[in-house]
């Protein structure tokens, strides 16, 4: 999953491209805002989303999460970032994860 720096705004719409077989994109239970519709890719489809509310986003491909395969999606405010807490993934996950958040709350 690649990405970029500029914070999205409800209503964004993000395509997650299929660009390596063998990878999906999913939000990461309990880590997304109140409200918002969960992320639910297909391995090996595009996902196209419509984020409206706005917080922080966790996201990971389900078969490689235990690798690291995993990010964050910022739309406006990150007004959920203190409810996260990545202490349940697998090491690599919780890692980058943590620093992602970081690198949130830094800015």
């Amino acid at each position: 999953m690649q990405g970029h720096r500029r914070p999205h705004v409800p209503g964004d719409t993000i395509d997650f491209i299929a660009s390596d077989r063998g990878h999906d994109v999913h939000s990461v239970s309990g880590m997304i805002p109140d409200g918002a519709q969960p992320i639910d890719g297909k391995t090996n489809q595009d996902t196209k989303v419509t984020l409206s509310q706005p917080g922080v986003y966790v996201i990971a491909c389900k078969v490689h999460k235990v690798m690291g395969m995993v990010g964050v999606v910022v739309v406006g405010d990150p007004v959920n970032i203190n409810k996260i807490d990545p202490s349940g993934l697998p090491p690599k996950a919780k890692a980058k994860i943590q620093a992602l958040l970081d690198q949130i709350r830094n800015k």
